[in-house]
């Protein structure tokens, strides 16, 4: 576990160019209590809730935290099963996968992260004219998490092309991959940002397309907590920081938030880090409301029945909680 002061996150990190992330950080604020955060995955992507940390919305609200980060393969959903976190960067095909097995999950996803998937193709050469039909016959790189290798999945679908026909490669987790990839093996990877747009920078591939705008708006990722966890006063202290989070990272400049981020990517160059920020901001996926809308919900029913994941189309309230009145 790396631990770091609050007054550390503006020291200077060797950087690597790999893209392990650190796995636990702990900033002490003085304030009334401290809640713990835990993601599945630790990428630009979440900016939204890395942001309530980084740029100091968690401390105007009075809260002191710790985060962490899951063991490859391991959801951080299990950290509110056995009450390590409080609240978890998830999705809401956690949900899916609990009601499949015929239990009924002990968390509810209460708000949205980001409103479409922030995956990102990469290939070995400059490509603008890039279209999807010349992944056939390729060797691709393809991210195996279950919600990741369906969201390509659909991605295909929309595209038109034969999955069949493309040679996907599993090299493990998203580290293992970009080490893979860096090592000369397949032509095109698929990852989150800002490992792609590190990829580029360092003269290893060129970002040919995103899947998000393909796939279209829906639920990708999501805050879920314990519903009696949602009921206390810290809860509520979290969603009005969360609030002014999603403000900020539609107000604030690209570079002001990786500036604010920057330590928590030690192996990522700050301007990497921002180009990936501002194209997520293009994007729009991350819409200023923190709900989980019923559209971005009924999507990934979609996306999920088309890949045969689903046992039936489970109501809204089987899997979500609108967030806690503030």
């Amino acid at each position: 576990m790396i631990l770091y002061e609050a007054s550390s996150l503006s020291n200077t990190a060797q950087q690597t160019h790999s893209i392990e992330p650190i796995t636990s950080v702990t900033l002490e604020q003085k304030s009334m209590s401290k809640i713990n955060i835990e993601f599945t995955l630790f990428s630009a992507f979440y900016s939204p809730l890395i942001s309530t940390m980084t740029g100091g919305f968690l401390k105007e609200e009075g809260l002191d935290f710790e985060f962490t980060v899951s063991a490859p393969g391991v959801t951080a959903i299990t950290a509110l099963d056995d009450g390590s976190a409080d609240v978890v960067q998830s999705t809401l095909s956690q949900g899916f996968n609990t009601l499949n097995k015929g239990d009924l999950p002990k968390c509810v996803h209460f708000a949205q992260i980001n409103e479409m998937d922030g995956f990102f193709l990469t290939s070995r050469e400059k490509d603008p004219n890039f279209s999807w039909d010349k992944l056939e016959g390729a060797e691709v790189l393809v991210h195996h998490g279950g919600q990741p290798m369906t969201m390509f999945k659909y991605a295909c679908f929309k595209a038109g092309i034969n999955m069949n026909k493309i040679k996907i490669i599993d090299a493990g987790n998203a580290g293992e991959m970009d080490k893979a990839y860096r090592a000369g093996i397949g032509q095109f990877i698929h990852q989150q940002g800002p490992a792609p747009q590190q990829l580029e920078a360092d003269g290893v591939g060129h970002v040919v397309t995103a899947l998000g705008p393909l796939i279209g708006a829906c639920g990708f990722s999501s805050l879920a907590a314990r519903p009696e966890w949602l009921k206390s006063e810290e809860a509520k202290a979290f969603t009005r920081a969360y609030i002014k989070t999603r403000n900020y990272m539609n107000d604030a400049s690209a570079a002001e938030i990786a500036a604010a981020e920057k330590p928590l990517f030690p192996s990522i160059d700050e301007a990497v880090l921002a180009n990936c920020i501002h194209t997520y901001q293009n994007m729009g996926v991350w819409t200023r409301h923190i709900d989980i809308t019923d559209d971005g919900y009924n999507a990934m029913l979609d996306i999920f029945e088309y890949d045969g994941m689903l046992k039936t189309r489970y109501a809204y309230d089987q899997v979500c909680a609108r967030p806690p009145a503030v």
